[in-house]
């Protein structure tokens, strides 16, 4: 009877261990230890990124924030575009539809998600999406954080559309791959 408590016992602690000690861990990596706000169409830093040179892309709270650990981007939809298909190495996205109506393609899934819904795209599984209607406004997050901010930066950057294989360039020092065109309607 002894040992039955005792393995019980140990098996309810190792939860509260683990915990205890990455949250230490984790704390000593953060880079921002003191809230902050960012404003409605405003980004972390007040730079302007613009995806495909049309949609903001205002990042949210930046990998300088959390350590590496997250970054936060909110986008607005202008027109009924999305990414190529495309995949993370190391990186799980979560995209959270705030305005409008938008088709994520996920592996051999598809799925059509409307204002409230969240979706969970796994790191190493092909994925792209398109917006279906005029406008529209999602908020994602990157985990860990990767160097997607880089990657806008750069991206909204260059003067001219880059060559097939400067983008594969790009998206591999990026830690991603780009696979096929983005969705169409």
């Amino acid at each position: 009877m002894k040992r039955k408590q005792f393995l019980l016992s140990s098996l309810l602690a190792a939860p509260a261990l683990a915990f205890g000690k990455t949250s230490f861990v984790n704390s000593q990596s953060i880079g921002n230890t003191e809230p902050f706000i960012v404003d409605a169409g405003k980004s972390r830093f007040g730079d302007v990124v613009k995806f495909l040179g049309v949609h903001p892309n205002d990042l949210k709270i930046s990998s300088k924030d959390t350590g590496g650990q997250l970054s936060v981007f909110e986008y607005i939809g202008l027109g009924k575009v999305g990414p190529s298909l495309h995949v993370h190495f190391e990186q799980d996205e979560i995209f959270m539809v705030t305005e409008g109506k938008y088709r994520f393609v996920v592996g051999n899934q598809t799925h059509e998600l409307m204002a409230g819904q969240t979706i969970f795209l796994p790191r190493g599984i092909p994925h792209t999406w398109i917006q279906l209607t005029d406008t529209g406004k999602m908020t994602y997050l990157l985990q860990p954080a990767g160097k997607m901010e880089e990657f806008f930066i750069l991206m909204n950057a260059l003067k001219e559309k880059p060559t097939a294989a400067e983008i594969d360039r790009i998206h591999a020092d990026h830690q991603m791959k780009v696979l096929g065109p983005p969705l169409t309607l």
